[in-house]
C-alpha cells in the first residue's frame, strides 16, 4: 500500500485518485486560512512553481484546530486564490484526526508518526514529504516553514 491507492474528493467535489501524481514527489499538508501558519500557503506556491514537473502540494483543508477553517469550499478556493494564487491541487475539506479521519491521514500518521512516535497531527499545517513511488518518506511540524525542508524536496526529486 502507499499513497496511489487512496482518493479524495478535490475541492470542486469531484473524486480524484492520487495515482495520478504516480512518479511525482508530493507534499502534502492539512492547511487552514485563519491561522497563524497561513502564510505558509505563498511558500508552498514558491516550492510548486520552483519544482513543476517533479513535485506536487497537495492541500487538504481541515477546520480540527481552532476552528481555523470554518468556510465552505468555495469560499476556501477564493480565499487561496486572492489571497495566495495558490495553484496546486485543494481538496474538500477533511478531518485529519480520530475517528472521521481521512484514509489517506490515517495511512500518513501510521507510516509516518511524530515525536516520540505520537500518530495524531498536532496542529494545521503538518507536512508529510512522498517519494515518486507514493511511500511517505518524512513528516515535519507545523511551525517548519516550506523553505526549511527544500533541500529534503530536492533530495526526494533525485531519487
Amino acid at each position: 500500500m502507499n499513497v496511489h491507492d487512496f482518493s479524495a474528493l478535490d475541492i470542486s467535489g469531484n473524486e480524484r485518485k492520487l495515482s495520478e501524481f504516480a512518479g511525482k514527489v508530493l507534499l502534502i499538508v492539512n492547511t487552514a486560512s485563519a491561522c497563524g501558519f497561513t502564510p505558509q500557503y505563498g511558500g508552498l506556491q514558491e516550492l510548486q512553481d520552483n519544482y513543476a514537473g517533479d513535485l506536487v502540494v497537495l492541500g487538504f483543508p481541515c477546520n480540527q484546530f481552532g476552528a481555523q477553517e470554518s468556510g465552505t469550499n468555495e469560499e476556501i478556493a477564493s480565499f487561496c486564490d486572492l489571497n495566495f494564487k495558490v495553484g496546486f491541487p485543494l481538496f474538500a475539506k477533511i478531518e485529519v484526526n480520530g475517528a472521521g479521519a481521512h484514509p489517506l491521514y490515517k495511512y500518513l500518521t501510521h507510516e509516518v508518526p511524530g515525536i516520540l512516535g505520537t500518530k495524531a497531527v498536532k496542529w494545521n499545517f503538518t507536512k508529510f514529504l512522498v517519494g515518486r513511488d507514493g511511500i511517505p518518506i518524512s513528516r515535519y511540524a507545523p511551525g517548519t516553514t516550506p523553505a526549511a525542508i527544500e533541500q529534503d524536496i530536492v533530495r526526494a526529486i533525485g531519487d
